[in-house]
């Protein structure tokens, strides 16, 4: 049997947030910033409550002079989780769709 590696779950976190692009850290969550016209941000806003109740994690997004901003936020303040990572992922993947 080999030996087992074992990393830091934060470590794997932050591997697989570098994999995101346009997704920044700061100490309240993740963060992206698109352009969208209302109805892609519409469309967008859909998917991002219907994944983020799945997951339980808290998605907050606003509409700014044309752009969406999306914030991905930690409950009670916490560290990240693979939920909050896992939602930015799958955000990301309903984006690059919607603008296929």
């Amino acid at each position: 049997m080999g030996a087992v590696w074992r990393r830091d779950q934060s470590d794997y976190l932050t591997d697989a947030l570098a994999q995101l692009t346009g997704w920044t850290r700061d100490l309240r969550g993740l963060k992206r910033t698109l352009q969208l016209d209302e109805s892609e941000h519409r469309q967008l806003a859909e998917q991002v409550t219907i994944y983020a109740d799945a997951a339980e994690v808290r998605a907050q997004l606003r509409r700014l002079d044309g752009y969406t901003q999306i914030q991905i936020c930690p409950a009670e303040g916490g560290p990240l989780t693979p939920g909050e990572v896992s939602l930015a992922a799958r955000i990301e993947a309903a984006y690059k769709a919607l603008k296929a």
